[in-house]
């Protein structure tokens, strides 16, 4: 989110590549993030950190999710029920729900055309939830700011024609990569199978 908010793809090329040779006032404007209203698709474990994050930004969180979280855990965050009710509230949008039937392709073209213009779209969830063909026209006309993309309908590789846009701030799908993440997953795993050879259930159905 930040990276995109703040134009990092086009910072880094510019001094990379010796561009870097003048100021001025409106130089590298980016997107205000401090202030700003995030919208949270999914308010599962992931979702949840985002938003805890987001507040220390003093961003203004709403979230859709299945249901409304209790009190403790939502932490003033706004409930809707709806993705239409969220999207024009979102200057930035945030993806974290799993990749399902209902929620394969949700990002169209008419849910782009809900953000307000000049939103800022992140993806760190799975790629089957966007059309990417729709991002790319939300991007060509404006009425995207920016997207950061943790995660693309082809992985691995990506979407070779996503490299044309400064405007997009891709990584690799590592959202998880250090090493301490990564050894918490492998115990959770294991602690998955030590509950289901005992005849317990696990804590992780999906």
């Amino acid at each position: 989110m930040l990276g995109a908010a703040r134009r990092a793809v086009e910072g880094d090329r510019m001094v990379r590549g010796g561009d870097w040779d003048f100021w001025s006032p409106s130089f590298m404007v980016g997107k205000q993030v401090t202030g700003a209203r995030l919208g949270i698709v999914g308010m599962g474990r992931v979702g949840q950190a985002m938003a805890r994050n987001a507040r220390g930004l003093e961003m203004d969180v709403h979230y859709y999710n299945r249901n409304p979280l209790p009190d403790d855990l939502a932490q003033g965050a706004t409930y809707h029920d709806s993705l239409e009710s969220m999207l024009p509230l979102s200057d930035f949008l945030s993806l974290h729900c799993p990749a399902t039937p209902q929620t394969r392709g949700m990002m169209t073209a008419e849910k782009f055309a809900m953000l307000p213009d000049g939103a800022v779209f992140v993806n760190v969830a799975r790629g089957a939830l966007v059309d990417e063909t729709a991002l790319m026209a939300a991007l060509d006309t404006g009425k995207l700011a920016a997207a950061g993309l943790d995660c693309f309908v082809t992985e691995p590789g990506g979407n070779p024609a996503l490299s044309k846009y400064d405007n997009v701030f891709m990584l690799p799908h590592i959202g998880s990569s250090t090493g301490a993440t990564r050894d918490a997953m492998g115990f959770r795993a294991l602690d998955n199978l030590d509950a289901f050879f005992a005849g317990n259930r696990p804590r992780d159905l999906l």
